[in-house]
């Protein structure tokens, strides 16, 4: 009976294994962005699992995402709906399968309280990431809707985080950061070390999508749906059980449930209703305007295929 009972436990155990061999390896490129966390609680909570994948989330910058999907290191990632149009135009196919988040006042720029407005940053030194990432367009779009480019400012490549430590420290010679959520938060607490002088509130112009490789979602559309649907489980888990689900994506960031509270306040997950409206229209009308932008401050030398930027089948 013992000797029964050892096989029925083998038995079992080989059938977990076998189980746990078929699902699909996703590698997802990704940051500590908070608008990317209902992501990190898929992975944490089992959801990525229960759809049959075995997601591995990799932090790397935004400026080297693209870097990692061309050597095939990763296949999917999370980055801003503008970013897929400059990494298809420099040679690196992606298309978005569905909308992560919109930000309401997560990302913004900081300046020193002798700026009192947008126009006094000419000649000034802006702390902003990379160009090809989220903070070189912010800073873009935000001086382009005054009248001015980043021609007219110094721009001191700085990431999010070390940006924001920049204004906190007082650092000279820096007169201006963007940056965001948390970090952006950081800066909120302290606002002797500077004020926010504009967010998305503001300047709405920072929403973030996950995308994959043409190849990928033509040899695993079924993955694919199950990335959409993890991602959705996710948001419900966190309607559903919000103190348990701030405390998993909180403690990816090193922030407590009560501080990651806080920093998710200034965004809007998007659920599957909303993803829905945002790709009837409001997708391709953005990613043309940002392409406009990007080619004229010289990130893009080519606006790449606008219609191969989105496959909504996975939101629907």
């Amino acid at each position: 009976m013992t000797i029964r009972l050892a096989l029925v436990a083998m038995a079992a155990a080989l059938g977990a294994t076998a189980a746990s061999a078929q699902d699909t390896k996703v590698g997802v490129g990704l940051s500590g962005w908070t608008g990317f966390a209902p992501l990190t609680l898929a992975k944490e909570a089992g959801l990525f699992k229960k759809h049959g994948l075995d997601v591995s989330l990799k932090k790397i910058p935004q400026k080297d995402r693209h870097l990692a999907i061309a050597s095939g290191d990763i296949q999917c990632a999370a980055t801003t709906v503008e970013t897929w149009v400059v990494w298809n135009a420099n040679g690196v196919a992606t298309t978005q399968i569905f909308q992560l988040d919109k930000s309401f006042g997560a990302d913004g720029m900081v300046v020193k309280p002798n700026i009192t407005k947008i126009s006094d940053l000419k000649g000034k030194t802006v702390a902003a990431d990379a160009p090809g990432t989220a903070g070189y367009f912010g800073l873009a779009w935000i001086l382009k809707k005054n009248g001015m480019s980043v021609k007219d400012v110094k721009v001191d490549n700085l990431g999010p985080q070390p940006a924001a430590n920049a204004m906190i420290a007082g650092t000279d010679g820096i007169d201006a950061a963007m940056t965001y959520e948390p970090y952006l938060g950081a800066v909120r607490a302290k606002p002797e070390a500077g004020k926010i002088i504009a967010t998305t509130l503001d300047y709405p112009m920072v929403m973030d999508t996950f995308g994959c490789t043409p190849k990928f979602l033509a040899e695993n559309p079924k993955a694919a749906q199950g990335l959409a649907n993890a991602y959705f489980d996710a948001l419900d888990m966190i309607k559903a059980d919000p103190k348990k689900s701030f405390e998993i994506m909180g403690a990816d960031v090193k922030q407590s449930g009560e501080a990651f509270e806080k920093s998710q306040a200034y965004l809007r997950w998007q659920d599957r209703a909303a993803n829905q409206k945002f790709f009837a229209g409001e997708h391709a009308q953005f990613s043309k305007e940002a392409a406009d932008l990007l080619l004229e401050v010289g990130i893009i030398k080519q606006i790449p295929d606008l219609s191969k930027l989105a496959d909504t089948r996975f939101v629907k």
